[in-house]
């Protein structure tokens, strides 16, 4: 998986269009790729309960039960366990 800007913990978004590096403190675009020093935050797409959806990639099921959507912040989902 190529991990991008907007999946870093470091990526602090200004507007849908960009964003700033914690890190850097540089303007940064989300679809930019991400640095050496890229961690993940956690995201629904990184959690082992998530499922994409066959019919629609930009929507998914948490735990078979529950839309979620790939990009959503899970930093207080107490069900979130990384993916292997």
């Amino acid at each position: 998986m190529k991990y991008v800007c907007n999946d870093c913990r470091f990526y602090l978004p200004v507007d849908v269009f960009k964003g700033i590096c914690k890190l850097s403190k540089e303007k940064v675009l989300p679809e930019n790729e991400a640095s050496d020093k890229f961690e993940k935050q956690k995201k629904c797409k990184f959690c082992k309960h998530f499922t994409l959806s066959q019919n629609n990639e930009f929507i998914g099921k948490c735990m078979s039960t529950t839309d979620a959507y790939p990009d959503m912040n899970a930093k207080n989902c107490k069900n979130f366990s990384w993916e292997q």
